[in-house]
């Protein structure tokens, strides 16, 4: 099991400060530190935990492992929650197939930072994800799949809103990652 460096510096400097405290108090005598202290709350390894509950398949398409990204994986996890209870798998059941998508969106609610979480009157709430194939022309021409129905946008309760919008953010968060990853990828190319 790997731990990462800042985690070690982490540990390290509440060492040092227990160690003060005991040599300020008078008493260099020795003393016993209690290791659970110096980790998680419950002693275990967050990341290796958050790591297990993603599928091995989806780790895999999308090159996940200890190494990566702390805040990649919560938001993963995070994720995958809002995919199950949404029921994104009745569209998508195979979910290291989900980022093959391009983009995805919401219709019936804005996601602009002018209109954001706004419901649009009238309209129907869905996920929707973009992907590009191309047509009899070899033309590439966008193809929208719908990945959840939701019902009109003035019927949702709020919370189960901030969730679907919560999910496309977080498939969004995601694909960040992998495109960093690409451009990391290129630069280093050029060495």
């Amino acid at each position: 099991m790997g731990v990462s460096v800042e985690r070690l510096r982490n540990i390290n400097e509440r060492l040092k400060q227990k160690v003060k405290e005991k040599k300020s108090s008078g008493n260099e005598d020795l003393f016993t530190i209690d290791i659970s202290s110096l980790t998680d709350e419950d002693g275990l390894d967050k990341k290796s935990e958050n790591l297990s509950k993603i599928p091995k398949e989806l780790a895999s398409a999308i090159e996940l492992d200890y190494n990566s990204d702390p805040t990649r994986i919560d938001n993963l996890v995070q994720m995958l929650e809002l995919y199950k209870k949404l029921d994104i798998a009745k569209k998508a059941p195979e979910i290291e197939n989900l980022f093959m998508y391009k983009a995805m969106n919401i219709s019936g609610v804005g996601l602009k930072e002018e209109d954001f979480g706004e419901i649009r009157e009238g309209k129907y709430v869905q996920i929707i994800a973009i992907t590009y194939e191309p047509d009899k022309n070899g033309k590439k021409k966008a193809k929208n799949i719908s990945l959840g129905y939701f019902g009109k946008a003035e019927t949702l309760d709020l919370k189960f809103k901030n969730e679907i919008i919560e999910f496309v953010l977080r498939w969004r968060y995601e694909k960040a990652f992998q495109n960093l990853k690409h451009y990391r990828v290129l630069l280093a190319r050029l060495k």
